[in-house]
Parts: structure tokens; sequence; C-alpha cells
């Protein structure tokens, strides 16, 4: 359930189960925000992390388009920094899983894996 940006101008959001939801009331979504567990998926191989997570906030800065609701990010590594937005948990899986595969081909990452078959086991759950 995508919630319009035309309706929630404050661009804060909540999640109800693994749908968004637009949360007018500052108090409210601060409430929730600091309790939620807003944790999409957690990666590690080797040194690196990727992390996927419910930001809260729209990111996208615009008035086009979806908001941009979660962030994938690389932690350490050549890829360090890296991070893709999305608008929906089901895509922030699909995105966890392609920056998985991304850090899974940098050939100086592969070293503190001890196999490949470890960066498979982490990239298919």
């Amino acid at each position: 359930m995508m919630i319009d940006k035309e309706r929630n101008m404050s661009g804060k959001f909540i999640l109800i189960g693994h749908e968004t939801a637009a949360c007018g009331n500052l108090i409210a979504w601060s409430e929730w925000f600091e309790k939620a567990d807003r944790t999409v998926a957690k990666t590690k191989i080797g040194e690196i992390e990727v992390s996927t997570v419910f930001l809260g906030l729209d990111h996208s800065f615009s008035d086009n388009g979806p908001p941009l609701l979660f962030e994938t990010m690389v932690f350490k590594g050549p890829l360090d920094g890296e991070q893709e937005r999305c608008s929906t948990w089901e895509q922030a899986k699909v995105q966890h899983a392609a920056m998985l595969e991304r850090v899974s081909h940098e050939p100086s990452k592969l070293r503190s894996v001890s196999s490949i078959g470890a960066v498979r086991e982490a990239i298919m759950p």
C-alpha cells in the first residue's frame, strides 16, 4: 500500500507489517521510529556489510515519482558507501540481493571470503 505523496506532505512514513503508511503526526512518527525494527536485511561477507533499512522519511526530495523510503548501503571494501534507494519492502529485498551480487563480483572482496560458496550462501538466505 503505497501512499501518494500529495496526501503526505510531511514526508514521514511508518511500517505496518511490510507495508508503508504515511504518518503526518511528528510525535506519533518519532515514537514509532524510536522503537521500530526497520531492518529489511543485513548481510556480512568477510569484512563487508550490506545493510537494507526502512528510512522512515522520503529521500526522493522531489514531487515526481514515488517516495524513496528504503536504502541499501555497503560498508567497507571497494564499494564502501555505495547506496541505492527504493519505495517498497519487496523492492528493498530485491535491491539487497542485487547489491550482494555486486559485492560478490568485486575481485578484492572475494579475498575476504573463504569461498565462492560463502558468497552464494550470503546472497541466497
